[in-house]
């Protein structure tokens, strides 16, 4: 499994009536397959994982699994702050078809350094599918530091880190220290481009949702060091980017599919939709990149 280029950090599409919409979701891994990007990651942050139980958590997973029909690798999210329940999720995602699996820093109950490197060394430990670290501080609440991160580098299994730490001295830190075979990929759509030009992979992304076509491009000229198109790209979208941040992931991008008709606008509580103000400065955005109907 090549991890390059634009992973996309998919949207769990629901029915009006909660339960999860199988049929949009098919449609939609084929519209993301269509638009060039390089693989699919379900059920993390975007995909609504803590709301769903984990039998429709493996039940997504199977689905995209099913419609990707090994065209693109599919990386299922099966993190947990449980290190026993994120061994059972990962070992049924490989059961499943998974090509890798996402692994979230453990929230909440907020371990140390070594509690960290224990989590995820028993998650590799535990079955051979490729594990990618998940650091993103701001909803668990713990760094992964650099000399965690490069612990966990050593293991056969561990294969990169998804780094949505929004700290750029750290991941420099990090790629300049780290083993040739061990991915930098970003986790944030702002960073993307610079995170490339300082020798990242590329991205798990949330546009790419919405624009899987222009975010594959931006990303392809990054990575083929055509910077200046690279980064005219970047500043185009980047609109875009903050208008996906205007409200906790997902709501805005599920806000964004529905204007296109990809998905209902349904969410799973605590999430709600956008007031009105945040919604029509979330369409002038759109109208401006000529995305909607």
């Amino acid at each position: 499994m090549r991890l390059e280029g634009v992973f996309t950090a998919i949207v769990t599409p629901f029915k009006q009536d909660g339960s999860i919409d199988e049929g949009a979701l098919r449609e939609f891994v084929d519209f993301q397959i269509e638009g060039g990007v390089s693989g699919l990651v379900p059920v993390g942050t975007t995909g609504e994982s803590p709301t769903v139980t984990h039998e429709e958590n493996l039940r997504v997973i199977a689905v995209v699994v099913e419609q990707t029909r090994g065209r693109v690798p599919v990386i299922a999210g099966t993190g947990s702050n449980s290190t026993q329940e994120a061994i059972n999720m990962t070992r049924r995602a490989k059961e499943l078809g998974a090509d890798g699996t996402l692994q979230v820093a453990p929230y909440y109950n907020k371990p140390s350094q070594e509690g960290m490197y224990r989590h995820f060394t028993a998650i590799a430990d535990a079955t051979d599918l490729p594990l990618i670290v998940y650091n993103i501080p701001g909803r668990t609440a713990r760094n992964i530091e650099n000399d965690t991160m490069l612990r966990l580098s050593s293991h056969p299994n561990i294969k990169g880190v998804k780094e949505a730490s929004g700290d750029i001295p750290q991941m420099m830190d990090l790629i300049a220290r780290k083993p040739a075979d061990f991915v930098v990929i970003s986790g944030d759509d702002n960073l993307a481009y610079p995170l490339i030009a300082l020798g990242g992979s590329g991205v798990i992304s949330v546009a790419s949702n919405m624009i899987p076509d222009r975010m594959s491009e931006m990303v392809k000229f990054a990575l083929e060091g055509k910077y200046e198109a690279a980064r005219e790209a970047h500043y185009r979208l980047l609109p875009l980017f903050r208008a996906l941040f205007s409200e906790t992931n997902p709501v805005p991008v599920k806000y964004g599919l529905s204007m296109m008709g990809k998905v209902e606008e349904v969410y799973r509580l605590p999430l709600c939709a956008m007031d009105e103000p945040k919604k029509q400065a979330f369409k002038a955005v759109m109208s401006s990149l000529g995305l909607t109907r």
